[in-house]
């Protein structure tokens, strides 16, 4: 069992209960991330859902696909009009009721999946809890910008943790992705979780840490805010380093939001 596709149904659940109320004109509305329409970031969810989900269910089919897009993309296709292309000019308004239909299912299978079984992936293979955890990840760093550009504040739960743990098992990927060596020792690292506990991770350090909300942190870790638009406090020259270019995702190395940039609008 992998109890952690919960908390991947509880995020789009989050997401689709924020769209639900909209009408379908809310789809062309763009967003504060790369200029990507709300439309853009739902297609984008559900592709690589359905990656994901061939990974654990039809690994030759991931394989195939994997090969297509990475073709594509070496080719100078982007992301959105891929996505397009995958859905055969269907309507964002359609794409949304698909993304809610299938999240849901697929979540279904992940939970009842062996959560140390491996799965492949576009970058190294990847256990099955992992996967999932990739999936709820992406889900809230990309409804970040639908959040913020409906101007509504966002309501975090501690499934959240997910996310920040992601964000600081990547500590050394964020060096490694630039072509830098990790300097050590790895900061430590102390969060207040939505309830209010307390998360810890790494060795306590007085002059090499990183503190405040876990919102915070996983914003920056995503590159959903610039670490200046945050309440974290940094302590020390490799947290202070760290955190002006975290990235917990994969792919090439990404430049964080300018100080000021992605935030939300006014309502």
């Amino acid at each position: 069992m992998t109890p952690e596709a919960n908390d991947f149904q509880a995020e789009c659940d989050q997401i689709f209960g924020l769209l639900t109320a909209e009408n379908d004109d809310v789809f062309a509305r763009v967003t504060g991330f790369k200029d990507w329409t709300i439309g853009d970031i739902i297609a984008h969810l559900h592709v690589w859902n359905i990656a994901a989900d061939l990974s654990l269910t039809a690994p030759e089919k991931f394989l195939q696909f994997a090969a297509n897009v990475m073709k594509q993309f070496s080719a100078g296709e982007t992301h959105q009009t891929f996505q397009r292309k995958f859905f055969n000019g269907k309507s964002d308004a359609d794409i949304f009721l698909d993304w809610a239909d299938y999240f849901t299912h697929m979540a279904t299978r992940f939970e009842t999946a062996d959560p140390d079984k491996r799965v492949k992936w576009v970058g190294p293979d990847m256990s099955v809890q992992s996967c999932i955890i990739a999936r709820q990840m992406e889900h809230w760093a990309h409804a970040q910008a639908i959040f913020d550009i409906l101007g509504v504040d966002r309501e975090n739960r501690d499934r959240l943790k997910n996310v920040a743990h992601i964000g600081v098992t990547t500590f050394s990927w964020s060096f490694r992705v630039r072509g830098e060596t990790p300097p050590t020792p790895k900061p430590f690292v102390k969060l207040t979780a939505p309830s209010g506990e307390i998360w810890t991770w790494n060795e306590d350090q007085p002059n090499n840490r990183i503190e405040g909300t876990a919102e915070s942190f996983c914003q920056v870790v995503t590159q959903c805010r610039n670490v200046k638009d945050t309440n974290l406090i940094t302590t020390g020259d490799t947290a202070t380093e760290w955190m002006a270019h975290a990235q917990c995702f994969a792919g090439g190395a990404e430049t964080p939001p300018e100080q000021g940039l992605r935030r939300k609008a006014n309502a």
